[in-house]
C-alpha cells in the first residue's frame, strides 16, 4: 500500500502540469498499475498532492469526540449494572435501563456525572459507538466447554427430526431443551447438571440443576418447567442425549399431550435457540468449574432465579424472521428488532389475565443494579467453592 501511494505522489506532480488528454492518460496508467477505480485514482492524486513528505509521516486527524467524557463514565457503569449487553442489545433498552436505575438510585457511583445532557446522550448512542467506546472494559474470551451429549440410537425411528431449516413455530410455547454439564475439566464422576429450556418465539427461557441426569431429576426439571412456563407448553424439542431419549420422557410427553421432536445427531445448529443460551446464560454466569454437591445445586438454581429475572424481563434477543440474497449471491439471515422475552410475550395475546398481571407485577418491580449484585454475591461463593475444591480444602458436604 505504502508503494502505491508513493507512485501516486509521482503522478501527481505530473498530473498538476499536464493537459486534459493527458491526465486523462494519466490516470488511465495509475489505474492499470494499482488496480483502483479510476474515481479513487483521481481522488488519490488530490489527496497526494495536497500531501508533504512520504506517506508515512503523516499522521491521521483523531476522531473528534461526539459525546462528552462524563457520558463514557455513565456508559460504563450502565453497561456493568445491566448485565454487560453487547451494544445492539444496550441500545434497544437503554431508555429503560436509565429509567430503573436513576428510579432506584443505583447510579451513586456516577451522581455526579448524571445530568439531563449526559442521559440524552446516552439515549442517542447507537449500537456500533457503545461497543467502540465499551470495547476495552469487555471480559477476556472463554475457554471451550466439554460436551455430555451422547447421542441416544433408541428411539429415533419413532421421533420427528426437526432441522434449522424447518418452519419456526407459530406459537409461543414450543420449547427446545438441552442439558449444560458443570464438570469442569473432565466428564468422570457425579456433577451437577443445568437443564434449560427456551422458546424461540419470544425467547423466553426457564433454568433449572439437577443432581445427574437420572429419570428421577429430569422427570421433576420437566414438572417443573410444566409448572413454571407462562404459557402451555405447545411441544419439546430435544437433541439425541439419552437424558431426553428413553421411554420414560416419551411416556412423560404422552401423558402430556405434548409432541416431541429432535435434531439430527452432531448438528447443534438444529437446536441453535437453547445451544445459544448454554452459552450465554449457563456458561457466562455459572463459569467452566466442577460442581458436585448440594450447596452448589442450591446456589447455582438461585443464580438461575435472578439470572431469568434480568434475561426474561429486562434485557432484549432477536429472533429470525427470514431470509435475504446478498449482491454477491449468498443467503443470509434477516433479523427483527431487539425487544425483550417479556414483551414478545406480552404482544403475543396468548397470556391469560392473571398470568399477565404477574408478570407486570414481577417486570415493575425489577432493580437491574440489585440483580446485578446479588448474581456477583452468588458467582463470588461458587468461585470460592470451586478454589476450595481445587486446593484439597474444602468441606465434605
Amino acid at each position: 500500500m505504502a508503494a502505491r501511494h508513493e507512485i501516486t505522489k509521482k503522478f501527481a506532480r505530473l498530473y498538476a502540469k499536464a493537459d486534459k488528454m493527458g491526465k486523462g492518460r494519466l490516470l488511465d496508467a495509475l489505474v492499470e498499475t494499482t488496480g483502483w477505480t479510476r474515481d479513487h485514482a483521481r481522488r488519490s492524486i488530490r489527496q497526494a498532492a495536497a500531501r508533504r513528505g512520504p506517506v508515512h509521516a503523516q499522521k491521521r486527524r483523531p476522531r473528534p469526540r461526539k459525546y462528552s467524557y462524563d457520558a463514557l463514565v455513565v456508559l460504563q457503569e450502565v453497561w456493568r449494572l445491566s448485565g454487560q449487553p453487547c451494544g445492539k442489545y444496550l441500545a434497544a433498552i437503554m431508555a429503560d435501563t436509565l429509567e430503573r436505575l436513576v428510579r432506584f438510585k443505583e447510579l451513586g457511583k456516577v451522581a455526579d456525572r448524571i445530568s439531563p445532557e449526559v442521559l440524552r446522550e446516552l439515549e442517542s448512542m447507537s449500537a456500533a459507538t457503545i461497543d467502540r467506546y465499551l470495547k476495552p472494559h469487555r471480559d477476556a474470551a472463554w475457554p471451550e466447554a466439554l460436551a455430555g451429549t451422547k447421542p441416544s440410537h433408541i428411539l429415533r425411528s419413532s421421533i420427528q427430526v426437526r432441522t434449522c431449516m424447518d418452519d419456526a413455530p407459530t406459537v409461543p410455547g414450543f420449547f427446545e431443551l438441552d442439558t449444560v454439564a458443570h464438570c469442569g475439566h473432565t466428564l468422570k464422576g457425579d456433577f451437577l447438571w443445568t437443564l434449560d429450556a427456551t422458546d424461540p418465539l419470544s425467547g423466553w427461557t426457564l433454568m433449572r440443576s439437577v443432581k445427574n441426569k437420572a429419570f428421577v431429576n429430569v422427570h421433576a426439571e420437566l414438572e417443573w418447567v410444566a409448572k413454571n412456563s407462562p404459557v402451555p407448553i405447545a411441544g419439546m424439542d430435544f437433541d439425541n442425549g439419552s437424558e431426553f431419549m428413553n421411554w420414560s420422557v416419551i411416556a412423560w410427553c404422552d401423558d402430556h399431550d405434548i409432541p416431541v421432536t429432535r435434531g439430527r445427531p452432531y448438528h447443534h445448529n438444529d437446536n441453535a435457540h437453547v445451544e445459544q443460551r448454554n452459552g450465554d446464560w449457563v456458561r457466562k454466569h455459572a463459569f467452566r468449574y466442577r460442581y458436585e454437591t448440594d450447596a452448589e445445586m442450591r446456589l447455582l438454581n438461585e443464580l438461575w432465579e435472578l439470572v431469568m429475572q434480568r434475561k426474561n424481563h429486562l434485557l432484549p434477543c432477536v429472533k429470525a424472521i427470514g431470509w435475504t440474497t446478498t449482491p454477491s449471491g449468498r443467503r443470509k439471515r434477516i433479523y427483527d428488532q431487539p425487544r425483550t422475552p417479556y414483551a414478545r410475550l406480552m404482544a403475543s395475546g396468548v397470556l391469560d389475565e392473571k398470568t399477565r398481571t404477574r408478570l407486570e407485577s414481577i417486570h415493575a418491580s425489577l432493580n437491574p443494579a440489585r440483580l446485578t449484585r446479588r448474581i456477583n454475591h452468588i458467582q463470588q461463593q461458587l468461585i470460592d467453592l470451586a478454589s476450595a475444591r481445587t486446593l484439597g480444602t474444602r468441606p465434605a458436604a
